[in-house]
């Protein structure tokens, strides 16, 4: 752990060296079940730890004996294929002309790597995917947000790629759709945790509408 500050007056936050350090540390806090814990939230570098009350340097010391003391294994999450029909990839052309790429190309490159879900957040069960390969990294976002895009639209921006799991304005990059529901707030249903593993298979319009509305 590299730092340990004060996140208000009911939690801390804890900087890693690394997206995996951060990780398996906040798998273990809450793999532990401890009573005085009320959430503990990942975020690429960082584990924030809410807490009921506390006196912050016996919380800092308590979390410094949890990493001390780790005992999670190196797997750290459930692994998802996610179906994903790119001829709705509304800027896969864009993304295609940017990285002197084909269509075709884009598509294997982005359907042959596994991303690591690093946070959650933007809207609900939005998950955060990355990394990209070196091919596709650094397309910038559009210059003007749409007002709106679909749930289970896929897209990328410079070296992440993520899902919209709600109808939403947003920016970036979209190369494909899944048919997935892959949030239903009424049903709690958030299937993606940070830690999971995530690839993408390639699918027609054909299997899109005979998959459409199912869950992981």
């Amino acid at each position: 752990m590299r730092a340990c500050v004060p996140l208000g007056d009911q939690g801390a936050l804890c900087y890693f060296a690394t997206e995996e350090e951060a990780l398996r540390f906040a798998k273990e806090v809450r793999g532990l079940s401890l009573e005085w814990v009320i959430d503990v939230v990942s975020s690429y570098f960082t584990v924030a730890v809410f807490c009921d009350a506390f006196d912050f340097e016996e919380l800092s010391h308590r979390l410094r004996q949890i990493e001390g003391e780790q005992t999670v294994p190196a797997s750290l999450g459930r692994r998802y294929v996610i179906p994903c029909c790119y001829e709705r990839g509304l800027d896969l052309d864009r993304v295609a002309a940017f990285t002197c790429q084909s269509r075709d190309d884009v598509i294997k490159l982005h359907q042959q790597t596994e991303y690591v879900v690093y946070a959650i957040g933007f809207c609900p069960g939005f998950p955060y995917l990355g990394y990209l390969p070196p091919e596709l990294v650094g397309v910038p976002r559009l210059d003007s947000p749409r007002f709106r895009v679909e749930a289970g639209s896929v897209g990328l921006t410079g070296k992440q790629t993520g899902i919209y799991t709600l109808p939403r304005p947003g920016g970036w990059n979209i190369i494909g759709q899944t048919p997935l529901e892959l949030v239903n707030i009424a049903d709690a249903y958030f299937p993606l945790k940070p830690g999971d593993l995530v690839c993408f298979r390639r699918i027609d319009d054909k299997e899109f509408d005979r998959l459409k509305g199912e869950r992981l």
